[in-house]
């Protein structure tokens, strides 16, 4: 799931995606993920976590991690964690939470996850879409873009504003 999700920010929809080679639990569980990251960019940084751990089997870790990276609109760790409802992966299946991080991946323009929130609506009963509109309820506060990427825009901000002042004099830092 990590895989289809990255080949996916990086413009690939997800269905190409999952059927080419996914990498092994081995690749995932060798990702590098850059400790300093964690000031600028905390959802690539939590998202990157999340891979490793899954790749690793650390599958609660991997799920916190991803949780972690959506509270800072990674729209990838959202989508990732609607295919896991979705598909019960190390979890119980979750229609109505799939379709609410399905909606949450998929609310920018041309989003890359629209696809897979649609046909998760789709598919989806009247009672599974009503429990998923109470969820985005309660979970927009934290994960929309309206919350998740003004924090992560202030997050970047505070972050470069924090380097300019460690550069000042003659001191360097990158």
């Amino acid at each position: 799931a990590p895989m289809v999700a990255s080949a996916a920010a990086k413009g690939t929809s997800a269905p190409q995606a999952a059927t080419s080679a996914a990498p092994s639990d081995a690749d995932l569980a060798a990702t590098k993920c850059a400790i300093g990251e964690e000031r600028f960019l905390p959802g690539d940084y939590f998202y990157c976590l999340a891979t490793q751990n899954y790749g690793q089997q650390r599958y609660a870790y991997a799920k916190k991690f991803f949780t972690e990276a959506a509270g800072w609109a990674s729209k990838p760790a959202q989508y990732v964690l609607g295919i896991m409802a979705l598909d019960g992966d190390h979890q119980p299946v979750n229609r109505p939470l799939a379709i609410a991080w399905l909606a949450l991946a998929s609310e920018r323009p041309q989003s890359d996850y629209a696809a897979a929130y649609k046909s998760a609506y789709a598919g989806a009963t009247a009672a599974e879409r009503q429990a998923a509109e109470k969820l985005l309820a309660t979970m927009r506060p934290t994960y929309a873009d309206a919350a998740a990427a003004v924090r992560a825009e202030k997050r970047y901000a505070d972050g470069m504003a924090t380097l300019v002042r460690l550069n000042a004099g003659e001191r360097s830092y990158c």
